[in-house]
């Protein structure tokens, strides 16, 4: 094995008010990342996508190994991850089950507050698989309030999503939902988003009145009584090879495209939320991620030039401003996986690169388009002296400088 890449999803931050002004990646004891850079690491700031530009997680994925991120499918990429099967012109989306105010139309949450247990999506999605509709479809309920919709048919993929305060990881003040449009004037576009409307109409009736939602109303909690779709796919666009990689994630939307891009892909099942606790099940769910290289990496490190390892958890206290839950998985992440990784590089003499697919800020509670840090060990070339610790004002002075997202794999040599 040549080189890992480990996206640290949504990692990068901004000064917080609960951390004194500073961002997670100051005030995390990270003694193993800290060896990187003390050790010689190359460091940088990378743009995802280009500057000024808030990235989706797709787009990202896409732009950093190489390809065209104006192609990126999303719900095609979700429904392969899922392991629907797909035929052309089936349409896919990636749906959250969300909480709105039916009378205003207005999103109260687009996570049902992180407390939707597994065994309520599962009840829902049974209960709308069961609608008699124009046209077969597959619903499956992912991790917590996510979920991915196919439906089967010769359908057109120009069309909008129903949540009108959604573009490009951007929650603007309108802040609704709203009903899917054509995005061209093809008779196709018109009648796709006409089918999708009258499903969200049905489907989105049944969640209101289901035993599961007047429970959690009753109980003081957030009914998930409507669907956000976003990402609609129809057809997968041509991608990059890399025959070459194994994978190591555990999402839909990673496993999906690891698998497109000829990857081999090894998982895990993500655990199931059995209570409202949410932040419970991402740290069993970081656990697992944390261990699972230890289980596949030295086995099969003669069979893959490269391996790239996702980690979903990071992105989460970014979205709901929990600058501390950040920290403390950063913490765990260098007791766990960095560990591991440091004497795995040196052992072995692989190479390491760590950055994020995007900027997820705390006091942002979305993507931005802030530049992500980026930091290359070379075990071949180990040095001592410069930065110290691993954060974004460190990787502000690195030598790679400033770069886009499509240039990452090629400026390291993770290309060959």
């Amino acid at each position: 094995m040549k080189g890992i890449l480990v996206l640290l999803d949504g990692v990068c931050d901004r000064p917080c008010p609960e951390l004194q002004g500073k961002t997670p990646l100051d005030v995390a004891n990270t003694p193993n990342l800290d060896f990187f850079i003390s050790s010689g690491a190359k460091l940088g700031l990378m743009y995802p996508i280009k500057p000024g530009f808030i990235p989706e997680s797709d787009q990202s994925l896409m732009s950093i190994f190489g390809n065209d991120f104006n192609k990126s499918i999303r719900g095609e990429l979700e429904a392969i991850g899922s392991g629907l099967d797909l035929k052309r012109g089936d349409i896919s989306f990636r749906v959250n089950f969300a909480s709105v105010d039916k009378k205003t139309g207005i999103i109260l949450d687009r996570r049902v507050g992180r407390s939707l247990k597994t065994s309520e999506a599962d009840a829902l999605a049974n209960a709308v698989s069961k609608i008699k509709f124009s046209y077969p479809f597959l619903f499956k309920p992912t991790t917590q309030h996510r979920a991915v919709l196919v439906l089967k048919g010769g359908f057109s993929e120009s069309i909008s999503t129903n949540d009108s305060g959604y573009f490009h990881g951007k929650i603007s003040d309108v802040d609704k939902i709203s009903f899917c449009k054509a995005l061209d004037d093809s008779d196709n576009s018109t009648h796709t988003a006409n089918v999708v409307n009258v499903f969200l109409e049905r489907a989105c009736a049944i969640l209101e009145d289901h035993p599961v939602n007047l429970e959690r109303v009753r109980k003081g909690l957030l009914p998930a009584n409507y669907f956000l779709l976003r990402g609609a796919g129809t057809e997968m666009p041509k991608m990059k090879d890399y025959h070459r990689w194994m994978a190591l994630v555990y999402t839909p939307l990673e496993k999906g495209f690891a698998k497109t891009s000829g990857m081999k892909v090894f998982s895990f099942n993500y655990p199931r939320l059995d209570n409202f606790d949410a932040y419970e099940n991402i740290q069993e769910g970081l656990k697992s991620a944390c261990a699972l290289p230890e289980l596949v990496l030295d086995e099969n490190k003669d069979l893959y030039h490269f391996c790239y390892i996702h980690i979903n958890e990071t992105d989460f206290p970014g979205h709901d401003n929990r600058p501390i839950d950040r920290v403390k998985m950063l913490e765990y992440l260098d007791k766990t996986l960095f560990s591991y990784l440091r004497l795995f590089c040196l052992e072995n003499n692989v190479s390491l690169l760590i950055t994020a697919n995007q900027a997820t800020p705390c006091v942002v509670k979305n993507h931005s388009a802030d530049p992500v840090p980026v930091l290359f060990f070379n075990p071949s070339s180990v040095s001592i002296g410069g930065e110290t610790h691993f954060c974004e004002e460190s990787c502000l002075k690195g030598e790679l400088g400033e770069f886009n997202g499509r240039s990452l794999l090629k400026k390291v040599g993770f290309d060959k």
